[in-house]
C-alpha cells in the first residue's frame, strides 16, 4: 500500500523523536526544505483557502420570555443576541446552519468571510466581509438543521459529500467561528461514523475530535476533498478541556435541506411497520435461516406496509439494494426519506424471497416542526407558558384534529402551572371553562378575566381525545 502524506508525516516525527538527538538534528539541518510534512501542511493551507470563503458567521437577535440576561422589553420579554456559523450551499445565497442558532430569532444577519470587492487583500488582518440581512426559509428541530437565505449572487459554495463513505480515523477539518472568533479552522479525525445520542432515535451523528466550541454550531465539517461531510452541532461536557464534538451527517442534512427548500418543512416518510433486530434466540424461535438481520414484528393497520402486502415475520434482506443487518440500520436509512417516496424492500417469507415496493406516508404527530411557525413576541400565552397558533385550514390539513377550530400548542416555554398537568405540543385548546376558544386572542382575553390565584379548566383535544386540564393561575 502506498503511504499517504499523513502516514509519512507521522513516521518522520516518530523517527526524529526516537533516534539520537544529535544525529537527528544533523539530518534535519541537511534535509531539503520540501518534505512530506511540508507538502501536507501546504495541502491543508490550500484546503483552508478554498473552503474558508464559503463559511459564514450568523448573528441573531431574539426575544425570550421572562427576565433574562440582555435588554429588557416591557418587563415581560428580554432581547438577547447570539451568534453561530453557517455554510453557503448555493451561489444564490442559500445557507445551512443549526436550528438552535436561529430559533426564535427576530432578526438574522450573515457576515461573509470574503472582504468587499476592491479590497487589496494583502494584509494578514483582512477587513471583515459584508453583512447581509437573512430570512429563515425553514428549520427542522429534530435534526437541528435550518436553512436561511440572503439576497446575493455569485457566492462561493460547498457541496455535500456522501457521509456513508466516511471511515473511522478519516481526517476532517471543522470550520466556523468558535466563541465568536470568525474564520477559524481545526483539524482532527472521525472518531465514530455512527453515534446515537438518544436511545431508539433514528437520528445519528458523526463524532469527531476536531475541536468544536460554542459559536462553531452550524459550521461545516470538511473532508480532505473540500466537501461537507457534516454540520457541527453540539459538544458533550464542555467543562472538560477536550470536549467530544458531534456533527449531523451530510446525507441527513442534504435531505433535510432539499425538503425545506421545496416544502418549507420536512415531511418525514414512514413505512408503518416496526423493525426488530434478529437475535440467535429469536431466530431459533421463529425458525429463521439466519440468526442476524431484520424482522418485521408489527405491521400498523392501514399503513403503507400493510397496503404493500408486508406481514409480521417478514425478514428484510435489503432496502433499495443495500443489505440490512439490524433494526436500527433500517430505521436510520428510512429516516432521511420523504413522504411519498417509494422504497424497494427485498423480504424473505417462509424461505422465499420477494421484492416489495412501499410508498412512504408522512409521519403522524410530527409536532417539532410547529416551533418553526411561532415567535415569542407574537405567539406567547404568558399565563400558560406556551406558544400557540390559531387553528386555520392549513393546520387542519397537516395535523389531524376532530374539529377545525381552537388554539394549537406549538411549544412549551416553561414548567406546568402549579397544581396542574402541562400542556404539550399538539394539544388543541377548545374552551376555557364553558367559554369557546377559537383564536389566540380569544384565549388571551379569556384568561385575562381571571384574577391571579383563580382556578381555571381548559377543554383540550389531546391525541384525538377530549380532556380537561385544570390549574391555578400564577
Amino acid at each position: 500500500m502506498k503511504p499517504t502524506a499523513w502516514m509519512v508525516a507521522v513516521t518522520l516525527v516518530c523517527g526524529l523523536a526516537c533516534t539520537d538527538p544529535a544525529r537527528a538534528a544533523d539530518r534535519a539541518a541537511a534535509a531539503p526544505p520540501s518534505t512530506e510534512l511540508g507538502r501536507l501542511s501546504g495541502d491543508l493551507q490550500a484546503l483552508a483557502r478554498r473552503v474558508g470563503p464559503a463559511v459564514v458567521q450568523v448573528f441573531v437577535s431574539s426575544v425570550v420570555p421572562g427576565p433574562q440576561r440582555g435588554e429588557a422589553v416591557g418587563g415581560l420579554l428580554s432581547r438577547q443576541r447570539g451568534s453561530g456559523s453557517g455554510v453557503i450551499v448555493d451561489a444564490q445565497g442559500t445557507i445551512v446552519t443549526n436550528a438552535h442558532v436561529v430559533a426564535g430569532a427576530r432578526r438574522v444577519q450573515v457576515q461573509l468571510a470574503e472582504p468587499r470587492p476592491g479590497s487589496p487583500g494583502r494584509s494578514i488582518l483582512k477587513p471583515a466581509g459584508p453583512r447581509h440581512e437573512a430570512r429563515i426559509v425553514g428549520m427542522d428541530i429534530e435534526t437541528d438543521i435550518a436553512v436561511i437565505k440572503i439576497e446575493a449572487t455569485n457566492l462561493p459554495k460547498l457541496s455535500f459529500a456522501d457521509s456513508e463513505q466516511l471511515r473511522q480515523g478519516q481526517v476532517v477539518l471543522a470550520f466556523g467561528s468558535p466563541l465568536g472568533l470568525e474564520s477559524s479552522v481545526s483539524l482532527g479525525v472521525i472518531s465514530s461514523t455512527v453515534r446515537q445520542i438518544e436511545q431508539d432515535s433514528p437520528m445519528v451523528y458523526l463524532q469527531t475530535d476536531a475541536p468544536i466550541h460554542p459559536g462553531s454550531s452550524g459550521g461545516p465539517l470538511i473532508d480532505t476533498g473540500g466537501a461537507v461531510v457534516g454540520i457541527n452541532t453540539f459538544i458533550l461536557d464542555p467543562s472538560v478541556g477536550d470536549a467530544v464534538g458531534f456533527a449531523a451527517p451530510s446525507n441527513i442534512v442534504s435531505a433535510v435541506v432539499a425538503q425545506i427548500r421545496q416544502h418549507g418543512r420536512v415531511r418525514r416518510g414512514v413505512m408503518g411497520a416496526r423493525a426488530q433486530t434478529v437475535t440467535p434466540e429469536l431466530a431459533r424461535g421463529l425458525g429463521l435461516e439466519q440468526d442476524w438481520g431484520v424482522v418485521l414484528s408489527d405491521i400498523y393497520p392501514g399503513g403503507p406496509a400493510e397496503r404493500a402486502g408486508l406481514r409480521p415475520g417478514d425478514v428484510v434482506v435489503s432496502l433499495d439494494g443495500k443489505a440490512m443487518e439490524n433494526g436500527r440500520q433500517l430505521d436510520v436509512n428510512l429516516y432521511r426519506r420523504t413522504a411519498g417516496e417509494e422504497v424497494l424492500l427485498l423480504v424473505r417469507r417462509v424461505g422465499e424471497e420477494k421484492a416489495v415496493r412501499v410508498t412512504l406516508s408522512e409521519r403522524p404527530g410530527d409536532f417539532d416542526r410547529l416551533r418553526a411557525l411561532v415567535r415569542v413576541e407574537d405567539h406567547l400565552v404568558e399565563p400558560l407558558q406556551i406558544l400557540g397558533l390559531t387553528v386555520d385550514p392549513q393546520l387542519v390539513q397537516s395535523i389531524p384534529m376532530r374539529q377545525p377550530f381552537g388554539v394549537l400548542v406549538a411549544a412549551s416555554t416553561g414548567d406546568a402551572p402549579p397544581g396542574g398537568a402541562p400542556l404539550v405540543p399538539g394539544d388543541v385548546i377548545r374552551a376555557i371553562g364553558r367559554t369557546s376558544v377559537r383564536t389566540l386572542d380569544d384565549l388571551r382575553q379569556g384568561l385575562a378575566k381571571y384574577p391571579a390565584g383563580a382556578w381555571v379548566a381548559l377543554h383540550v383535544e389531546r391525541e384525538g381525545r377530549m380532556t380537561y386540564v385544570a390549574f391555578e393561575l400564577p
